[in-house]
């Protein structure tokens, strides 16, 4: 389902999102359907063809805003309309780390 740059052929599952990360702090970023970017998964652009997912990151690519390693990951949408991530790597990159890490002495 994800799909890296170098990837021609994209296909789609299901409903999904274009997401990338911020150059200057790491942030988890995602795609809007107004052509910019947005640090809240709410705000995402739902795609649900492959021609609509290869304009989306065709965009993001050519936005040059400071968004690195942009791709298409699945989402869920939830019967209150949610939106949530699909897979547990998008889960993981929208909510951080679950654990503590030891502090460097």
């Amino acid at each position: 389902m994800t799909s890296p740059l170098e990837q021609k052929k994209i296909k789609i599952t299901g409903p999904s999102m274009v997401t990338a990360n911020r150059t200057w702090d790491g942030i988890v970023i995602y795609r809007t359907a107004d052509q910019g970017w947005s640090a809240e998964l709410a705000d995402a652009a739902i795609v649900r063809t492959s021609d609509e997912a290869r304009a989306l990151l065709t965009e993001a690519i050519a936005d040059d805003v400071g968004a690195i390693g942009a791709y298409i990951a699945p989402v869920e949408i939830q019967d209150s309309g949610k939106i949530a991530p699909g897979n547990l790597r998008e889960q993981i990159r929208s909510e951080g780390l679950t654990i503590e890490l030891p502090v460097p002495a």
